[in-house]
């Protein structure tokens, strides 16, 4: 057998570059509807945050990743005691409360708990890992996985930011997938989150005074808005219907690069940031948006590869704590630009313009680069052939 140390996945890496070139475009182009003196503020500020990104990445990536585990338990708690600092000191902004501010920058802590979580579920579940759990045996081990999701899962949905806690519940969910849990269970937990829907629906239809107490107003707005936007369409559904009409406009070809009349003219609010795929969309058209995915599709396929490679069982499930991290936010983000699910404010990863969210990406993916760095490769092994 022999270390992969000196050899890295040039896939990966010439995936990221490609989408950091479309993040600078679609940044730039969608940030030109703000009046500033310098109209490549968004972008130079987006590079900067690329260039933090990739260093914190590469650092990531020369860490052993296996000393980790000893150290998954303190960051969870770390994780947990910044939740509760912003609960009693952080920011109110946009009407929420997520940051803690440090001066000369402002720390959101629901970010790096991602990170934290899928390093200590990892530890968790390597326990009961290359062994099939019977559906008494994956009990104990799912109420504890469980557990640990939930409280962060409520810091974060209170502050409130239903898009990261969602964040939080496909992680373990994922997590759970690729584990030795029972199917039986992971039915059960659907089951048991379709239930809530309904229970969710009928309280709204019968006891709407219940309902208020669960669902915050301008929650309910953003539901409106997604299942009537032309009903809504100058309040709750304006952003919606304004993402669908740029997206539409583009057609196949796009209407060409800072052309959108949509982006360019502020239709689309957040054009840079939440709604940035209306930007690809609308300029670049189905070709460029068809692009786009297939690089995302890359991006999982790579660490889904690098996942099956690991022969650290505590690496197998990093990497795939990393892909429910990714795979999420690109779903939840472009299916809620084109109307398939509510608007809930997950940025586009590796491509909306902002640094909390890019950081936490980056780390996730200097994880992944530390896995494939140190997996052990053996002779004629399936690994190998993978």
């Amino acid at each position: 057998m022999k270390r992969n140390e000196n050899q890295l996945d040039y896939i990966l890496l010439v995936t990221l570059f490609c989408l950091f070139i479309y993040s600078l475009f679609a940044v730039y182009s969608g940030s030109g509807q703000y009046e500033t003196h310098d109209p490549y503020y968004f972008v130079k500020r987006q590079i900067i945050w690329y260039i933090i990104g990739v260093a914190i990445m590469v650092g990531v990536a020369l860490f052993d990743f296996e000393l980790l585990e000893r150290w998954a338990a303190p960051l969870y708690s770390v994780g947990i005691g910044l939740l509760i600092l912003v609960h009693f000191f952080g920011t109110f902004k946009n009407g929420a409360t997520r940051w803690i501010s440090l001066g000369f920058f402002e720390l959101q802590p629901s970010e790096f708990m991602k990170v934290f979580l899928i390093l200590y579920l990892a530890v968790v579940l390597k326990r009961v890992a290359n062994r099939a759990l019977s559906f008494k045996d994956s009990i104990p081990i799912t109420i504890k996985v469980l557990l640990f999701t939930i409280v962060p899962f409520y810091l974060i949905l209170v502050q409130p930011d239903l898009g990261s806690a969602l964040v939080i519940a496909a992680i373990t969910f994922s997590l759970i997938l690729a584990s030795g849990i029972s199917y039986k269970i992971v039915f059960i937990l659907v089951s048991c989150f379709v239930a809530l829907i309904r229970l969710l629906v009928h309280l709204h239809n019968n006891s709407y005074d219940i309902f208020s107490k669960i669902i915050k107003p301008h929650q309910l707005e953003r539901i409106y808005g997604w299942l009537s936007p032309d009903e809504y369409a100058s309040s709750y559904g304006y952003q919606l219907k304004q993402a669908i009409l740029g997206i539409g406009s583009g057609q196949m070809y796009g209407s060409g690069f800072n052309q959108g009349s949509q982006v360019q003219s502020g239709r689309i609010p957040e054009a840079h940031t939440d709604f940035i795929f209306s930007v690809i969309g609308e300029e670049f058209g189905f070709i460029g948006a068809t692009i786009l995915i297939s690089l995302y599709f890359i991006l999982l396929y790579r660490i889904t590869i690098i996942a099956f490679s690991s022969n650290n069982v505590f690496g197998y499930f990093i990497c795939t704590g990393v892909i429910g991290l990714l795979s999420f936010q690109v779903f939840q983000n472009i299916s809620m630009t084109i109307g398939l699910m509510p608007v809930t404010g997950i940025a586009l990863p590796l491509l909306s313009y902002g640094g909390s969210a890019l950081i936490t990406n980056m780390i996730a993916l200097g994880l992944v680069f530390s896995v494939n760095k140190r997996s052990k490769k053996y002779m004629f092994s399936k690994s190998e052939i993978l």
